[in-house]
């Protein structure tokens, strides 16, 4: 039995095993506790959020604004583009609702593409929306040629979460220099400003040459994930000399990092991630660390689809289904609130935005 299959067995029957024991030893296997993280303990499922007809809705991030309502920024496509939209045709739109469990109402498109000549000029996706230094900050995607190489991270900023937004000529994170681990791309923010005071970017990345110069279709480089710090919200940011800090390249199968979002919680960095290949292919993955760089091994944060709810076998359209990704969270006076996730399906069998209510902490 291959690693892969033992970890989908293992998580079968978490009272058995830990991942714990299986990351650190390589290839050994020791009975111990639990693959289930008490954050996966703290959840509640609300339900889908953002089903519009036409799109498809992805990588909703949430926030608390000063008027008191729960705004969010999403990621949406026309339906006809089907899932690959998100690389040619997405937009950032802005909803906003009385509270994080009331209805959302569309309030506009804040970035679509712009055209030619510019960075996110075809498409403008991954929303992390943030309010940092009296300022709003919404960090996003974009790229310039509808492929995955041009894909940079940017940093637009407003005074208000209505805008007018100072959307940036340039990148806030270019791709590194070639032959690089993260040669390809700087794409999926997340941003925390650390309690020294420096603002730290979590971004994804890949190796151009491994994606490529590929033999196996389904397998085109691996994701990891880097860290890029400065000591000023609009930078410069320059990359951790340590890159890249979360690397399951050397566990096989392919074994990748996806969706990373990091907050700062019980004196503690904590990451939620899509599982890719870790457990398995349809599960959330959490992580601890002390000093934001060196991560724990990986527990299970969310389960799929079929764990928190049932609905419709899947269409054929839909390779995704049943399964949570781009997980953000609503923070509010310090503490996570509430989960927001992307899942194809819904009312119009595209994809939306689906909550989880997150209980407190019972640590101090």
């Amino acid at each position: 039995m291959d690693r892969r299959s033992f970890l989908a067995l293992t998580a079968g029957f978490p009272f058995l095993f830990t991942s714990n024991n299986l990351f650190a030893g390589a290839g050994k296997t020791t009975c111990a506790l639990d693959n289930t993280s008490a954050f996966s303990k703290r959840l509640k499922p609300v339900g889908r959020v953002l089903e519009m007809e036409g799109y498809y809705v992805w990588g909703t991030s949430p926030i608390i604004g000063t008027d008191g309502k729960t705004h969010v920024f999403f990621s949406r496509w026309p339906a006809e583009k089907k899932m690959g939209g998100w690389i040619n045709s997405s937009e950032i739109a802005h909803a906003v609702a009385d509270s994080p469990e009331s209805p959302f109402e569309f309030v506009s498109t804040v970035f679509a593409p712009r055209g030619d000549g510019f960075w996110d000029g075809t498409t403008c996706h991954n929303p992390h929306i943030k309010f940092v230094d009296g300022k709003y900050c919404l960090f996003y995607m974009g790229n310039s040629n509808r492929k995955t190489d041009t894909k940079r991270v940017g940093l637009a900023i407003a005074d208000s979460i209505y805008g007018p937004w100072q959307r940036p000529d340039q990148p806030l994170l270019e791709a590194g220099v070639e032959g690089a681990w993260d040669d390809h791309c700087t794409t999926n923010p997340s941003f925390v400003k650390h309690p020294n005071g420096q603002y730290w970017l979590y971004y994804k990345s890949w190796n151009t040459y491994e994606y490529e110069n590929y033999t196996d279709p389904k397998i085109r480089s691996n994701r990891k994930y880097g860290l890029a710090i400065a000591d000023k919200l609009q930078g410069p940011y320059t990359t951790y000399a340590g890159n890249p800090i979360i690397d399951y390249s050397a566990l096989g199968n392919n074994i990748q990092a996806e969706d990373g979002h990091v907050w700062y919680e019980d004196g503690k960095f904590k990451m939620l991630m899509r599982d890719m290949g870790f457990f398995n292919h349809q599960y959330g993955l959490y992580l601890e660390s002390k000093n934001g760089i060196k991560w724990s091994e990986p527990q299970i944060a969310f389960y799929n689809t079929d764990h928190y709810f049932s609905q419709p076998p899947a269409p054929g359209h839909l390779s995704k289904y049943g399964r949570f990704e781009r997980p953000q969270l609503l923070q509010q006076n310090g503490r996570p609130t509430h989960l927001f996730l992307a899942s194809q399906g819904g009312k119009y069998m595209t994809s939306s935005a689906f909550i989880f209510q997150v209980a407190p902490s019972t640590k101090s």
